[in-house]
């Protein structure tokens, strides 16, 4: 049993590494997928606070749930992220771009979101054979799924406003640092 769930926690941490390797070499940046994977405490918060109050536990099924919900989730900030990369590029402010992201974006992500929970919410109640084992990976899906759109998409446009005002900063010291080092 607890070699199962050891197993099972490295492969979580696997698909997190796997997602964020995906997500550098589609932004070709290192910050940008910060932003996304940002999603995934948000999940947790939904699919954690949820196996809680229904009584559930944390079983092979609901680690499965966890392991998909890294996917899952993670497209939600990739349609904010991706959109307001696009509007910057087309000369919008940062905070022009986040908020116009968020807004333009609300519709597929809200679409995206409830076929999944819609999808997963036959398995969250149990039902079929064999219902009530599977039902805390529906849980955690539904729930997690739920709870992360919700919060994503207040928390998204502002840590994109912070990690690229970082990241703008990060680029200015070092062009002064070049600048400074080749005058010397």
């Amino acid at each position: 049993f607890r070699e199962s769930f050891f197993y099972l926690t490295v492969t979580i941490g696997f698909s997190i590494v796997f997602v964020y390797l995906i997500l550098c070499a589609q932004f070709e940046s290192f910050l940008h997928p910060f932003t996304i994977l940002l999603t995934l405490p948000l999940a947790a918060v939904g699919a954690s606070g949820t196996l809680y109050l229904l009584g559930m536990t944390l079983n092979i099924f609901s680690f499965i749930g966890l392991i998909l919900l890294v996917g899952l989730v993670t497209k939600t900030g990739i349609l904010l992220v991706d959109y307001a990369n696009v509007l910057r590029a087309r000369g919008s402010s940062l905070e022009e771009a986040a908020r116009d992201a968020a807004h333009t974006r609300f519709r597929p992500v809200i679409m995206t979101a409830a076929s999944s929970v819609l999808g997963m919410l036959p398995i969250a109640l149990g039902f079929g054979a064999g219902g009530n084992a599977r039902a805390p990976m529906g849980v955690v899906i539904t729930m997690g799924n739920f709870v992360s759109t919700a919060l994503t998409l207040l928390v998204i446009p502002v840590a994109y406003i912070l990690l690229s005002r970082l990241q703008e900063a990060v680029l200015r010291h070092r062009t002064l640092s070049l600048s400074i080092g080749a005058v010397l």
